[in-house]
């Protein structure tokens, strides 16, 4: 049985500006500095949905439909090309969305309102009580090394500002020489969301394109990250790990007591 970490340690005013509600997948709700953003948007219902000459299969349904997210300032999309990370009724909201940052790939697919964040650029978007909210566009690698070819560009970013916790979204990254890039450019990083699943598809066959339990855990050590929210670690069937792992790794790690798995539906308030 997966065991749920949920017990919250308040660091102070700093942390009180944010939260985090995790829809499944890969998708969530991250407020911050009285913004609220979208992580890769996913609400279609369970099923098979076709990938090139291959398909994923979804096998959760999501805890909210798309009109129930609310109020969006932006959504941060980690890339746009596979159904698990941007499906059809995710496409459809972003139509609608004000922002939308990515990658310069996704870019020139959809267009619209979604903006490129190349790697170590920022965005700033304004916050309600007059300061900003920098979004950070930060590398991530869905694979070993030189699978890009295979299996196309994926963007993290970074979320920081005066008086905000800096918060690290990995998007779907499988390198720990990544993380230590990230690292040496954010000397803090209060909150990690990590996409984990060691996801495995006959696309790159005997590798892992998301982290495994074990890389989430040595991630959040390198990062030295105060809590971790894992994302996209169940859902799909091309997931091989999943709660059980995560926490047993985190056990392993000595870090207990920094993970927070959430229920589809849940929140955790810092």
């Amino acid at each position: 049985m997966i065991r749920r970490l949920t017990n919250i340690n308040h660091w102070g005013d700093i942390m009180t500006n944010l939260t985090v509600r995790y829809l499944g997948g890969p998708t969530s709700i991250i407020e911050v500095g009285g913004l609220r953003l979208l992580t890769d948007p996913t609400f279609d219902a369970p099923g098979e949905y076709p990938i090139g000459s291959r398909s994923l299969t979804k096998t959760m349904d999501s805890p909210i439909a798309p009109a129930e997210v609310g109020p969006i300032d932006a959504v941060l999309l980690s890339h746009d090309q596979h159904p698990d990370n941007l499906d059809r009724l995710g496409r459809e909201y972003l139509a609608d969305a004000p922002l939308v940052l990515s990658t310069g790939q996704a870019e020139g697919r959809l267009g619209g309102a979604v903006r490129a964040v190349p790697n170590w650029t920022e965005v700033e978007l304004p916050r309600p009580d007059g300061g900003v909210l920098l979004v950070t566009g930060v590398p991530a690698q869905h694979g070993p090394d030189g699978s890009e070819p295979l299996v196309g560009e994926v963007t993290g970013f970074v979320l920081s500002g005066d008086g905000l916790p800096t918060v690290y979204v990995s998007g779907d990254n499988a390198s720990l020489d990544v993380v230590r890039a990230i690292a040496e450019r954010f000397a803090t990083v209060d909150v990690a969301v990590l996409f984990a699943g060691a996801a495995s598809t006959p696309l790159l066959e005997g590798a892992f394109l998301t982290l495994t339990s074990e890389l989430a855990a040595e991630a959040a050590k390198i990062l030295d990250a105060g809590q971790v929210v894992p994302l996209h670690f169940e859902g799909w069937a091309h997931f091989s790990q999943g709660g059980d792992t995560l926490v047993a790794a985190f056990d392993q790690a000595g870090l207990a007591d920094r993970l927070h798995l959430l229920a589809p539906g849940e929140d955790v308030r810092f």
